[in-house]
């Protein structure tokens, strides 16, 4: 199946020129636009796979709809540019560019330029979702510590009794150890 890419680039020359070039390296351009159009809105739009983005020299308000992106609908974006300021490298890496490419596009190098973003962008995308996973795991196991804290001086009970008897009232309401465990300290608050 082609990739599917959102083609920015306010020279129409130059965006016909990538176009062509992505043509023949097997993508398929789902729509070309300006850098000074609605990003955010045309890729919840179009739902590209990838995003590709030719401009002289990235600008604020596109280095912005690029935060905006990667926080509400994150996909790759490959940035050719002509800019060698390291400061505005550094700035649109940190905005969710996957690959920050100087100089002039070749066709054949878009091809690898395009498959080497969009791995880098699951990369990072599986390390967010890692690290999420393991911020939710911690919260969850503070919570559940805390609960257990307030059963076992509610009951004079110790460490194992009271995770017991957290897991028996998850099992029998068939809810999460970490939902009951936020019950016991609500009620503990409210009571408190």
């Amino acid at each position: 199946m082609k990739l599917r890419v959102l083609l920015v680039d306010e020279d129409y020359d130059r965006r016909t020129l990538l176009q062509e070039a992505l043509d023949a390296a097997g993508f398929a351009v789902v729509i070309s636009t300006t850098p000074g159009d609605d990003l955010l809105g045309v890729v919840r739009r179009v739902q590209p796979d990838v995003i590709v983005i030719d401009v002289d020299s990235p600008d604020r308000d596109t280095l912005e709809n690029m935060c905006c992106i990667a926080r509400d609908v994150p996909r790759p974006v490959v940035m050719f540019t002509h800019d060698e300021d390291t400061e505005k490298m550094r700035t649109a890496i940190r905005a969710g560019v996957s690959a920050y490419v100087v100089g002039g596009v070749s066709g054949e190098r878009v091809k690898p330029i395009v498959e080497v973003a969009v791995m880098r962008f699951e990369q990072h995308q599986a390390l967010r979702e890692e690290l999420q996973q393991a911020k939710t795991s911690l919260a969850d196991r503070k919570l559940i510590e805390r609960a257990k804290g307030i059963l076992m001086r509610q009951r004079g009970c110790g460490e194992d009794a009271a995770y017991q008897a957290l897991r028996k009232a998850a099992m029998e309401r068939n809810r999460k150890l970490v939902e009951v465990a936020q019950n016991v300290i609500d009620a503990a608050e409210l009571l408190g």
